[in-house]
């Protein structure tokens, strides 16, 4: 199964219309969801994916 972008803490929504997703850990924005960039780039899933730590404030 392949990483889910919204439960990724790395994931981040950007001001950029053109590219409003990205990712903090491979440090890239994209219109598509991170992962699925990944995927296509390097033929593998996301190896950065770490859970978003719910209620940790």
């Amino acid at each position: 199964m392949k990483p889910n972008c919204f439960s990724c803490q790395h994931f981040m929504v950007t001001w950029d219309p053109a590219s409003p997703r990205g990712c903090r850990a491979y440090g890239f924005k994209t219109r598509e969801l991170p992962t699925a960039v990944v995927k296509k780039s390097s033929g593998m899933d996301c190896l950065k994916y770490e859970a978003k730590q719910r209620g940790a404030k």
